[in-house]
């Protein structure tokens, strides 16, 4: 298990990600796995992803309507049914005060023992997973564990919403390089492998290629599984491990 706390240790866990459909390319075995465990799992999409896809005969709002509801859908593959859309412009994310305290907001109601997030910081290896939108929502959802959802001083409107500050124990970081391990976590997503592939598939808008992306996330769990000695016939997710208290 990733990091220093496993079920039961966790009951909540928060992921928050930029657009659709990131959670089920970097965590969706993860929350799967944890969802099997008992644990309660909330999403919080900063964007409804209205920037993506490639069909020119539907507005973005139409396209946004679409999106949250196949992000519903494969939610619902891995066991999650509590999404928080936040409603941002896809493509033009940026980690403001505001945004720090919309995430602040949900991670005080969820009271989260785990954070999965993006990354903030760029991989020039892997130029996809930096999309700038990713690095702000990754910026912002950490600077939304420390200081700001701990603070009962940061964004004092939210005591008055009745929501306490929470200190979120451990942060894990999804899209890291990981030529070494080290600081790293893995999980052994093997038995729920066949649940994260059913939600990428709901996500029809973005990817028409069913064969391609069952190839290419197996092979990247397989890689990953190897990476940390799992075995040359299991699968992974790994995570940067970040403890927060």
């Amino acid at each position: 298990m990733c990091g220093v706390l496993a079920p039961p240790e966790i009951e909540r866990a928060l992921v928050v990600t930029a657009h659709p459909d990131d959670v089920d390319f970097g965590a969706a075995g993860t929350v799967a796995v944890l969802t099997s465990a008992g644990v309660e799992v909330t999403y919080c999409l900063v964007t409804d992803g209205d920037a993506g896809g490639s069909d020119h005969s539907i507005t973005r709002a139409e396209m946004a309507a679409i999106r949250r509801l196949e992000q519903t859908h494969a939610a619902k593959h891995v066991g999650v049914d509590d999404l928080v859309f936040l409603g941002q412009a896809d493509g033009r994310v940026e980690a403001t005060l505001a945004l720090r305290e919309s995430i602040s907001r949900v991670i005080r109601r969820v009271r989260p023992n785990v954070l999965i997030c993006q990354s903030a910081q760029r991989n020039l290896d892997r130029i996809y997973a930096s999309h700038p939108d990713h690095l702000a929502a990754g910026e912002a959802a950490i600077c939304a564990v420390y200081p700001d959802a701990r603070n009962p001083f940061a964004f004092m409107d939210l005591l008055d919403e009745g929501l306490e500050p929470w200190a979120v124990p451990e942060v894990w970081i999804m899209g890291g390089a990981i030529g070494d391990p080290t600081g790293f976590g893995a999980i052994d997503i093997t038995d729920q492998m066949h649940r994260k592939i059913d939600a990428l598939m709901c996500h029809q808008s973005q990817h028409t290629d069913h064969e391609r992306i069952d190839t290419l996330m197996r092979g990247w769990a397989s890689s990953i599984a190897q990476t940390f000695d799992l075995g040359a016939d299991r699968y992974a997710e790994a995570f940067r491990v970040v403890d927060t208290r």
